[in-house]
């Protein structure tokens, strides 16, 4: 059974930074492309940033374009969000969700449990 852990949330200070991890289990991580999602009050889930099986490829929304990383250590069956300079509007509660394939294709079948982010101002 493919388990998603996510951890590394908490408040923060606008401008502040924060890693997120996402730890794997239950498949061959490194054949799986992984995402972050985020989900604030009120608003559905959006899409943050997604890295293929090799981690050669990145994509990010528009909106943390330039201020989050996400990389990943297939070795470590890890992938990571690095937030940088957050800002209020980035509290959230953060998913990790495992892709279909290698490619980052929005096909998900595992989503982790989520950690809080509190960006304060």
């Amino acid at each position: 059974q493919v388990q998603l852990v996510e951890s590394g949330g908490g408040l923060v200070q606008a401008g502040g930074s924060l890693r997120l991890s996402c730890a794997a289990s239950g498949r061959t991580f490194s054949n799986y492309a992984m995402d972050w999602f985020r989900q604030a009050p009120g608003k559905e889930r959006e899409f943050v940033a997604g890295v293929s099986a090799s981690g050669r490829f990145t994509y990010y929304a528009e909106s943390v374009k330039g201020r989050f990383t996400i990389s990943r250590d297939n070795a470590k069956n890890t992938v990571y969000l690095q937030m940088n300079n957050v800002k209020p509007e980035d509290t959230a509660v953060y998913y990790c969700a495992s892709e279909r394939g290698a490619q980052v294709s929005w096909d998900y079948d595992y989503w982790g449990q989520g950690t809080q982010v509190t960006v304060s101002s």
